[in-house]
């Protein structure tokens, strides 16, 4: 793998004034990106054109709210008029509340829900019409989108929709080159997880920091914070490289398990033997599969186009 450059992109990153969205956007800027941001108080854009600065990066902030729709146009017009049209898009603005779920109201719900959900959906959708043919969106899903953990409910279901999402703009796009991929960041030491590392009443760690710093491991399979300094994954820096065909990765099989069954199944255009004895020619957009009882439709095999990356 080799480092690539991204210059002259302009690279939008919501809720980018400190921790993740920070992190990326810092990375981003090291390769060359134009950097743009918003957070959702004037203060906290200027915390992070402060951070920006001290890193020897020229940011642009703005104050935006994700789910304000009028807000999101409004401050993409000004990004395409002032900065120029957004090449990367990181929806990485949002919010979890650890609440259990019989003592979350419906209102804390949709708020975490309108945050986490509904305004990647919205900053996407404000974007994509400017990105025909040279888009790409990058969604911060977290690794609850595909776990449940007690007192995150509304987050997790939020998560697990932003990836199903991921994977819609992927498809509905992709046609475009717009590519559309999901992150799911683990158990990070930011701002927004520093209530689970305080100590409790009775001076013992927070059971989700206990599970997590045992389960870290260190050099030579020693448990991190075994000693009680309690260190997790920080993220400081980050380093972007060209990644590999997502079909050969080999980091997280199970991912494209599916995908790449059904490229091998349409190419070979096999046919389930157990199921099927003949496939027919038919007239338009496929095949039918002879069955024994009824006939029932089997794709016909499409070109399979590698993403231009």
């Amino acid at each position: 793998m080799v480092n690539f450059s991204l210059e002259g992109k302009v690279a939008l990153v919501t809720g980018a004034s400190y921790g993740i969205g920070f992190a990326v956007a810092t990375a981003f800027a090291r390769q060359g990106a134009r950097i743009v941001f918003n957070d959702i108080k004037q203060e906290l854009v200027d915390k992070g054109l402060a951070a920006y600065k001290e890193e020897g990066i020229e940011a642009t902030g703005y104050v935006c709210d994700v789910t304000n729709e009028e807000q999101v146009n409004a401050m993409v017009a000004r990004i395409e008029k002032e900065v120029g049209t957004i090449d990367i898009l990181v929806n990485n603005a949002g919010i979890i509340k650890r609440i259990p779920m019989i003592e979350m109201s419906a209102a804390e719900f949709r708020q975490v829900i309108d945050v986490d959900l509904n305004g990647p959906f919205i900053v996407s959708k404000a974007v994509i019409p400017s990105m025909i043919k040279k888009g790409k969106i990058i969604n911060i899903c977290s690794m609850m989108s595909e776990l449940g953990r007690e007192t995150v409910s509304a987050y997790a279901a939020a998560k697990g929709g932003l990836k199903m999402l991921t994977r819609n703009i992927a498809s509905e796009y992709g046609e475009y080159n717009i590519q559309c991929n999901g992150i799911g960041p683990g158990y990070i030491a930011t701002p927004q997880t520093a209530p689970l590392r305080e100590r409790q009443p009775d001076g013992s760690r927070h059971p989700f920091d206990s599970f997590i710093v045992a389960k870290t491991r260190g050099p030579l399979g020693h448990d991190r914070g075994s000693d009680g300094s309690g260190r997790l994954p920080r993220i400081g820096s980050l380093e972007l490289r060209q990644r590999t065909h997502p079909l050969r990765r080999r980091r997280h099989p199970g991912l494209h398990r599916q995908a790449a069954q059904i490229v091998l199944d349409t190419r070979r255009r096999r046919v389930d033997e157990n199921t099927a004895q003949e496939a027919l020619p038919r007239r338009g957009k496929g095949l039918f599969v002879r069955t024994g009882r009824r006939r029932r439709p089997f794709p016909r095999r499409t070109a399979s186009k590698r993403p231009n990356y």
